[in-house]
């Protein structure tokens, strides 16, 4: 049962809706009604709070879905109907993410994740790009496929595109697909592994936010491309001391498998700068375990190539519930983190250049941003967000809100123009 959230807007008034507070149920059999009194302004972020709090995905025998209603009062401004319709379809988008990221491998494969994503395209009357398995070898891909080779089921780079007539300007979102990631040759030990069919959230995030936009009429030309893998381990899996050839040309000393993340990530976000000819791209990934330690559980860390562009996505992070803080933007310093002996770079720095431990978070953005000569030509957001997109064994659908708050300038919802004003 997918369609089981209604938003229901009832218009401001002072002091006539009655205020209560429902416990959560302690079935499932019964409708759970929520009413929020907000500002206009934060009904947003209260709308995909509590959407992602219900999720879609159960495999519990005796699990019957329930029907959510929100039902919002803003206090000091109507929602429009265009608020309303996007509200409703982002909520839709959030909790869509979120069954995805808690799908497990064994269920979503990443020919079930392409299909999917298709679909989601079609159903937009978005056109749609899929580049598979050798043909990826074939076209230059080496990042995604040499992470992928190893996998049960081939890997992929999906491109959806809404292309409105009339559109000035393009943006690209491009997001990491790894449906499970055990790390490869350097496999993940003990309970390190757990948890991680949810690799490929910060994918799914942006397939939510790039379907609530065009449902939203995205005046602007807007791609997705999903950079889809499964890191897994056979013996044509990478292994150190590889060395592969990425989507830029530049070529890769393989110093750890489990960094495998920035590989996919450095060809999605070439191939948008290069042939999609964007001029605004936001990669999004489930990155580094040291973005937590970086920005802690709450906050994604974010590197920006442009101090406007940080300070926009850091205001969209309050406005939208997504939090997220910068870290460390300096190429000129790090750049020695990517040395290579044997290839123009390394894809992981354990310290052995000059003795230095390296801020491994910025380092993983500055390999991904070394493709598109770290966003010179470009506006380049890099988004990390391990920690906050997963809380007690849930995805939280993390990334979607805040990627609608960013862009929806560009579209007609009032909502959304006026966020941050």
């Amino acid at each position: 049962m997918e369609e089981i959230n209604f938003l229901n807007i009832w218009p401001s008034a002072e002091n006539s809706i009655p205020i209560c507070l429902i416990p959560y149920p302690s079935t499932f059999t019964a409708d759970l009604r929520v009413i929020l009194v907000c500002e206009y302004s934060h009904s947003l972020a209260l709308v995909s709070s509590v959407a992602r709090t219900y999720p879609l995905y159960h495999r519990q025998k005796d699990f019957v879905p329930m029907n959510v209603v929100i039902e919002v009062v803003c206090m000091d401004k109507d929602l429009t109907g265009a608020d309303v319709s996007m509200l409703t379809d982002l909520a839709a988008s959030i909790r869509t993410t979120a069954r995805l990221a808690d799908t497990p491998a064994n269920e979503l494969t990443t020919d079930k994740y392409v299909e999917e994503a298709v679909a989601i395209g079609k159903k937009l009357g978005c056109t749609s790009l899929v580049i598979k398995g050798e043909e990826l070898l074939k076209k230059g891909f080496g990042g995604i496929y040499h992470v992928g080779k190893a996998g049960p089921t081939p890997p992929a780079f999906v491109v959806l595109s809404h292309e409105p007539s009339g559109a000035k300007d393009t943006f690209a979102l491009v997001g990491k697909g790894i449906v499970y990631d055990c790390g490869g040759m350097h496999i993940k030990t003990s309970n390190h592994m757990l948890g991680m069919k949810r690799d490929m959230a910060g994918s799914a995030a942006l397939l939510g936010a790039f379907a609530a936009l065009v449902k939203a009429k995205f005046s602007e030309s807007l791609h997705l491309c999903l950079c889809i893998a499964e890191n897994n381990i056979s013996p044509a899996a990478n292994k150190p001391d590889d060395v592969i050839t990425l989507l830029s040309g530049r070529t890769v000393e393989i110093t750890n498998t489990d960094a495998e993340g920035r590989l996919v990530l450095a060809d999605g976000v070439f191939y948008a700068r290069s042939v999609l000819k964007a001029k605004h791209i936001i990669n999004m990934a489930t990155l580094t375990g040291s973005q937590a330690y970086m920005t802690g559980k709450t906050h994604a860390a974010v590197m920006c190539s442009q101090e406007e562009s940080e300070e926009k996505i850091v205001s969209a992070g309050l406005l939208s519930g997504d939090l997220v803080h910068p870290m460390i933007y300096a190429p000129d310093m790090h750049a020695i983190d990517l040395y290579s002996p044997v290839a123009d770079m390394n894809n992981a720095n354990w310290g052995d250049v000059q003795h230095l431990l390296p801020p491994r978070s910025a380092a993983a953005a500055l390999f991904i941003g070394s493709n598109i000569e770290y966003g010179e030509d470009v506006d380049w957001i890099h988004v990390d967000m391990l920690a906050p997109s997963h809380c007690e064994g849930r995805s939280t659908a993390w990334g979607v809100s805040l990627v609608v708050a960013s862009l929806g300038k560009a579209t007609a919802v009032p909502l959304l123009q006026t966020l941050g004003q």
